[in-house]
């Protein structure tokens, strides 16, 4: 399992536009990809799921990854978070 944390910088937080991005890029990867903040977690590939969560600019937010292409999948979502939220 690959985990990293990451500090949303989006001035809306992970709204419909980068939830839907996001959903999309964790649907490319057989891993599973789980976003957890404050107790409440989803996983990457469900919008509403994402959207569910409030993540709001400066929250915290801790990114897990696990199975057989977990170590692609953890650079290229980094990568996108970094790019996009």
């Amino acid at each position: 399992m690959k985990t990293f944390s990451y500090e949303i910088k989006d001035a809306i937080g992970i709204h419909a536009r980068p939830a839907g991005l996001l959903a999309k890029e964790a649907k490319k990867y057989e891993s599973k990809i789980v976003i957890k903040k404050e107790g409440k977690s989803a996983e990457a590939t469900k919008l509403m799921a994402i959207m569910g969560m409030g993540v709001k600019c400066g929250n915290v937010v801790d990114v897990e990854i696990e199975g057989a292409d977990e170590e692609k999948a953890y650079e290229d979502i980094k990568a996108f978070f970094e790019a996009n939220l």
